[in-house]
């Protein structure tokens, strides 16, 4: 387990809040906050599943920014998680799958995707 920067525990700690909502919206009763988003409808156990996901992610970043310590695979792990999920909603958008707010409901993700590259980044110097 590698020592975290004040930043970056405060980065997963935020995340980690982040990722609590994003669970509750891949419930099958957060369909308000799916469609506010421009997200398709899903069957509930695909969301569930996903959300399900989300939450474990969100456990596991809340524990690494209390203890300040973390695995770079979970990070890198977390990293190429977030900027997936931004890079597919944009990918959907783009084709004219979805609409362009459910890109801009994920902004959040490519943030701390990023954030997380950069501390992967400075683990190599």
């Amino acid at each position: 387990m590698t020592p975290l920067p004040t930043w970056m525990r405060r980065a997963l700690l935020a995340t980690a809040g982040m990722n609590l909502v994003g669970a509750l919206t891949f419930t099958p009763w957060g369909a308000p906050i799916r469609d506010f988003a421009g997200m398709p409808p899903a069957p509930a156990v695909y969301l569930l599943v996903i959300g399900v996901f989300v939450l474990l992610f969100g456990v596991g970043y809340f524990v690494c920014g209390a203890t300040g310590r973390a695995d770079p695979l979970l990070i890198a792990s977390a990293a190429a998680g977030k900027l997936s999920f931004f890079a597919l909603l944009l990918a959907f958008a783009v084709a004219g799958d979805l609409p362009i707010r459910a890109p801009l409901a994920a902004v959040g993700d490519l943030v701390f995707g990023v954030l997380f590259v950069v501390w992967l980044a400075g683990l190599r110097r």
